[in-house]
């Protein structure tokens, strides 16, 4: 690996649990700011209520810790059928701490302890790397993307200040204690 190769790699990994702290900061205004008639509302289609979509996340979340760092205690899964929108906020807040030690300790040169990414028991493990958090992050933010959609569709779309606080990472960032934003150590 050349001297900038390991740079941005560096780089990478003291910002991995930052970025994931973002992501999560992104779930919690969505279920903070959705009208709760839409919560276990039925949408049109055989496709999951908003509930299940989040506690989907949230139980994926527990798996990939469970597969990937065992050592590491775990939240209990959520019923989708009998999750609120507060007991989904506070399982991901305690699926989402797991993720980010499961991540500072994969990325960490120090530790070794996590060698492998198993996203599920039938697919092939990946060594960890930059690819983890990618992958953590697209599957989070295309839920994130159906949770939207389905709340519009439901009839109870979210506020119009909620869509563009999810764009604005040097806010996001900020809130989850990184004061100056994305490409500066905290």
């Amino acid at each position: 690996m050349t001297t900038r190769q390991h740079k941005v790699h560096t780089q990478l990994d003291r910002a991995a649990v930052q970025i994931f702290a973002a992501n999560e900061h992104m779930n919690q205004i969505l279920i903070e700011h959705l009208d709760p008639r839409a919560w276990k509302a039925n949408p049109p289609g055989n496709v999951r209520t908003i509930a299940a979509i989040f506690t989907h996340m949230h139980n994926v979340r527990v798996k990939w810790v469970r597969l990937t760092a065992p050592h590491l205690k775990t939240p209990p899964q959520l019923h989708r059928a009998h999750c609120t929108q507060r007991q989904a906020r506070a399982g991901l807040a305690q699926s989402a701490a797991r993720c980010a030690d499961m991540l500072a300790e994969a990325l960490s040169a120090s530790t070794g302890r996590i060698q492998e990414f198993r996203r599920d028991g039938w697919a092939r493990p990946w060594p960890v790397g930059s690819e983890m958090l990618c992958y953590m992050i697209s599957h989070e933010a295309h839920h994130r993307g159906q949770v939207c959609m389905l709340a519009h569709q439901l009839g109870f779309p979210l506020p119009k200040e909620v869509s563009p606080g999810l764009w604005n990472w040097e806010k996001l960032w900020r809130e989850c204690g990184s004061p100056h934003g994305p490409g500066h150590d905290s």
